[in-house]
């Protein structure tokens, strides 16, 4: 794998943006954006080898795309409970929409996208409590959409309609080094996209250099509801609950952010 500075990684996005159009290197794979720039970079995954600096990863994104930037991924505590396949999937989850197709009859789904500015149709709501510590997932059976009125009464079957018990949650620390370790500095490339004769190409135009992750900010983005905890679980496979990023929001994680000027 190659090695960068900063400065000679900075150049080698200019030589990339000098390029123009650039054909996806794996066509058909949605995160060609990325895949494409780890190829040009002759790098693996999304981590950057900068020597004898922190630890940086690469970061992508369609231009335009509303898209949400996933951040990384993280199970909630207390994680001996498997408390998305074994408590919110069994006693909030709904049916599959796939039920009886794809996948079993009795197939369920909990697909939920939420953050900390308001409660979501079903009533799920990430909330904060800096004095316990904890970034927790919350339930109100009264913030639940009238549509959701037949699910509403499945849930006062099976579990009631209390708050949730246990409450899943992260604890600051873990947060906190997670978020760290994964976004401490980040170089974050957006790319023009056009297709041609069913394949695609990009134009990488912007990078942005952030350094110094800001865990305060983190906690003000998911209160401000930019910053979102995705849960995607069906009865056959949990896929993972990850923290996801609106588009342009990058830069309020950073304590310094600078773009690059590439032409």
């Amino acid at each position: 794998m190659k090695e960068y500075t900063k400065i000679s990684l900075i150049e080698e996005f200019r030589k990339i943006a000098g390029r123009g159009w650039i054909e996806n290197a794996r066509n058909g794979n949605a995160g060609g954006v990325g895949n494409t720039l780890e190829d040009l970079l002759g790098i693996e995954e999304n981590n950057l080898p900068i020597p004898n600096a922190a630890e940086w990863e690469l970061k992508t994104q369609r231009t335009g795309s509303q898209s949400l930037v996933t951040l990384f991924h993280i199970e909630p505590s207390p994680r001996a409970m498997r408390l998305v396949p074994q408590v919110l999937l069994q006693c909030y989850g709904w049916p599959h929409q796939d039920a009886g197709k794809k996948y079993p009859i009795d197939e369920m789904s909990f697909r939920q996208t939420i953050h900390g500015s308001a409660p979501s149709d079903r009533g799920f709501m990430v909330k904060i409590d800096r004095n316990q510590r904890k970034v927790l997932i919350s339930f109100d059976s009264d913030k639940v959409s009238d549509r959701h009125e037949k699910w509403l009464r499945e849930v006062e079957r099976r579990k009631g309609l209390s708050e949730l018990n246990p409450q899943p949650y992260w604890g600051f620390d873990d947060l906190a080094n997670k978020a760290g370790t994964k976004l401490l500095n980040c170089f974050f490339v957006r790319a023009e996209v056009k297709r041609e004769n069913g394949v695609e190409f990009y134009k990488y135009s912007y990078v942005m250099m952030l350094q110094k992750f800001s865990f305060d900010s983190f906690l003000r983005e998911i209160e401000n509801g930019n910053i979102f905890v995705d849960f995607d679980a069906r009865s056959g496979h949990n896929h993972g609950t990850k923290f996801r990023l609106r588009q342009n929001y990058f830069p309020c994680l950073y304590e310094n952010a600078e773009q690059i000027e590439l032409f």
